[in-house]
């Protein structure tokens, strides 16, 4: 590959938007017109002696074919990555977005990825969008993981910036439904190993200050159609606001790895259905499926090698929803289906008094015993509906099933963190887990299946509704088979925007 000069063109990414690379490269002249080997860009513009981040295309010197760089834009310039060949034509800038995914896709935790296929998208303001979106988040990773430290710390926070806009977030949404079931999650994951290794390295340095931690996910979409609402949430627990902790654990170098290199995965699906009656119209939500999962963002022979073991990471013990329409002004009224609890608590009773005296009549005497026995039935995981003006909400805890105090907002004692047999210990294979053995949990229709129901005025009739789900989902690290005593609840907070057409 030749490059022995190049044409720049300035676009400097201090600005508000990422450049539109799509476009510039659309918009190059054919390579016979081209007066240099190489025709470049700048991604990030420093406005001080630090170095710049630039996109460049180079000739090949043996053939048509051309390559795609960032390059490091020092005294001597150098390339951070490259692409695959590919040729000047109609076709180029699709081929190019495969290749920037698969650059993605190669600091995935899992390698061995099946070929991607991608679907073509249905307009070409997409592809762009698509496009654009897709190389800064290529340009992001690879920041992280070859940039020099002084490009590093300059453009990261920049790139960081751009991806969490909200225009990023919209088309986000797009290029997942192009990549596809399992391509999105290999996508998602690769994303959220880059941010965990930058995260835990700025920490290391001391920097906690580097990377903002928030309450909002990192990444998180929703889709609603053919009768269901569906949300997707994907947060590095790293990432994750940190309710409590206790017991120390700050020099556990082992435990901390296995606890950083995990992310929450999570999916709610709602069925709702929309009834026309005489005077009003009935729509009614109910659940289909909640399911939140930890899993690895690393393999299991180097969770093994640098951390706990695979079995040491957080459950879930709190999961809150709240479903708000934006038309509040129209509703009549709100209703759940679930009554509050109303627990059986079987009691046995056996009851006497004991004592003794010495009486003359050595057959004389008064002997009684008295006992009391409660038994009480408990269920790891209590359900809740309520209802606060338009707003329902649905909320599952996790109870202790000793004590029957909620695990979310509980310290355990050092007793019971020592205890083998503990409700928490082997918690991914006991015969009563409260969870999958993966470690996530699923609440689905067969026994949380109720519903809510909001009448709304039908004057609302034919049109198309906003309505806000508004979520908060708790992890929790209660040790397992790791010998400490600590102990740790983080908690992430989402928002998404729903549509609902009455008819």
């Amino acid at each position: 590959m030749s490059s022995s000069s190049s044409s720049s063109s300035s676009s400097s990414s201090s600005s508000s938007t990422f450049p539109d690379i799509y476009t510039w490269i659309k918009n190059l002249p054919p390579i016979t017109q081209w007066k240099t080997n190489s025709i470049s860009t700048y991604i990030f513009s420093s406005n001080s002696s630090q170095p710049s981040l630039k996109l460049s295309i180079t000739k090949s010197s043996s053939s048509s074919s051309l390559y795609l760089s960032l390059i490091a834009d020092y005294n001597l310039p150098f390339s951070l990555w490259t692409s695959k060949p590919f040729e000047l034509n109609d076709e180029s800038l699709i081929i190019l977005l495969s290749y920037i995914i698969e650059g993605v896709l190669n600091y995935s935790p899992n390698k061995n990825h099946s070929t991607l296929r991608l679907a073509k998208p249905n307009s070409t303001i997409n592809l762009k969008e698509i496009f654009n979106f897709s190389l800064l988040t290529l340009t992001f990773i690879i920041c992280i993981y070859e940039a020099p430290a002084d490009l590093r710390s300059t453009c990261l926070h920049d790139l960081k910036n751009h991806l969490a806009c909200p225009r990023s977030r919209e088309v986000s949404t797009l290029f997942i439904k192009l990549l596809g079931t399992n391509m999105d999650e290999l996508w998602i994951r690769s994303v959220h190993l880059a941010i965990t290794n930058w995260m835990v390295e700025n920490q290391s340095l001391g920097d906690h200050g580097a990377v903002v931690k928030t309450p909002s996910p990192l990444f998180s979409y929703a889709v609603s159609r053919f009768g269901m609402w569906k949300v997707h949430i994907y947060c590095p627990v790293i990432a994750m606001e940190v309710e409590k902790s206790g017991g120390g654990g700050g020099d556990d170098e082992r435990l901390e790895f296995s606890l950083n290199y995990h992310q929450v995965e999570g999916v709610i699906q709602l069925n709702y259905k929309v009834v026309v009656r005489e005077k009003w119209i009935d729509v009614m939500v109910n659940v289909d499926n909640i399911r939140c999962d930890v899993i690895r963002l690393v393999n299991e022979t180097l969770m093994k090698e640098r951390g706990a073991g695979i079995s040491e990471k957080h459950f879930p013990s709190r999961i809150s929803l709240q479903l708000t329409p934006k038309i509040q002004t129209n509703v009549l009224s709100v209703s759940v289906s679930k009554s509050s609890d109303n627990p059986t608590r079987e009691i046995g009773r056996e009851k006497g008094f004991e004592g003794s005296f010495e009486p003359p009549n050595p057959y004389l005497g008064l002997k009684v015993s008295a006992t009391e026995t409660v038994t009480t039935s408990l269920r790891p995981w209590k359900f809740e509906q309520n209802v606060s003006g338009d707003t329902a909400s649905l909320n599952w805890f996790l109870h202790d099933s000793v004590d029957g105090r909620e695990v979310f907002s509980t310290k355990p004692s050092k007793f019971s963190l020592l205890n083998p047999h503990a409700w928490f210990k082997n918690r991914y294979s006991n015969v009563h887990r409260p969870f999958t053995r993966k470690g996530g949990v699923i609440f689905a229709g067969d026994e949380y299946g109720e519903s809510v129901l909001w009448k709304v005025d039908k004057g609302e009739l034919g049109k198309t509704t906003e309505w806000e789900i508004k979520g908060w989902i708790w992890l929790t690290y209660w040790p397992n088979k790791h010998k400490t005593f600590y102990n740790e609840t983080r908690r992430l907070e989402f928002r998404e925007r729903l549509v609902l057409t009455l008819a």
